[in-house]
């Protein structure tokens, strides 16, 4: 897979109709909340020789946050949570990359919500490469990783009457990518 790699080489935008940026939060301390962004936009440099000289970057609009309930989703919009009126973009950008295996790799790079940058850490998998149907060549990666929404400013709760809080700190983001190469394929 190695050779299969380097023949990947090259400058990619995330196909927003095929890549899913979501989130998974604990809610009541009993279920999980699940959402995802659907506004976003990302570049990616893949070197498959060398994949330390990688980058990749991610805008995504805090305003599109969406967990299929309206009314949560503006209470997350606000000050409380995202307060997405002051801060519209959240945003991620590689500071380095480290192959683990032939699929796996650790991307680690800074995280802004809000007004707050903390480094993160994403282990990525490699789930193959494909040409579609209209000749571009489409990487595919999977990763996830957990933060703490309180390191971002987001600390918002409400006390449970029997004890505990109605939202979870720790929030799992969660990355299902489709990145197409562009033209200029040689990196």
């Amino acid at each position: 897979m190695t050779a299969d790699l380097a023949e990947l080489t090259g400058d990619y935008v995330l196909d927003p109709a095929h890549t899913r940026i979501g989130f998974v939060a604990r809610h009541a301390m009993v279920t999980k909340v699940r959402g995802a962004f659907h506004s976003f936009e990302g570049t990616a440099h893949l070197d498959g020789a060398d994949p330390a000289r990688s980058t990749g970057q991610v805008v995504i609009k805090a305003e599109s946050i969406d967990t299929g309930v309206e009314q949560r989703d503006q209470h997350l919009r606000t000050n409380d949570f995202l307060d997405a009126p002051t801060f519209p973009d959240i945003t991620f950008r590689s500071t380095s990359v480290e192959k683990r295996s032939d699929t796996e790799f650790r991307v680690t790079g800074d995280l802004t919500i809000k007004d707050a940058t903390r480094p993160v850490t994403i282990d990525f998998e490699y789930t193959g490469n494909a040409v579609d149907p209209y000749g571009n060549l489409r990487v595919g990666l999977e990763g996830s990783v957990t933060i703490s929404r309180k390191d971002f400013g987001v600390t918002w709760n409400a006390a449970l009457e029997g004890g505990g809080v109605l939202v979870g700190d720790k929030v799992v983001l969660e990355f299902d990518i489709s990145a197409v190469r562009q033209d200029g394929k040689d990196g």
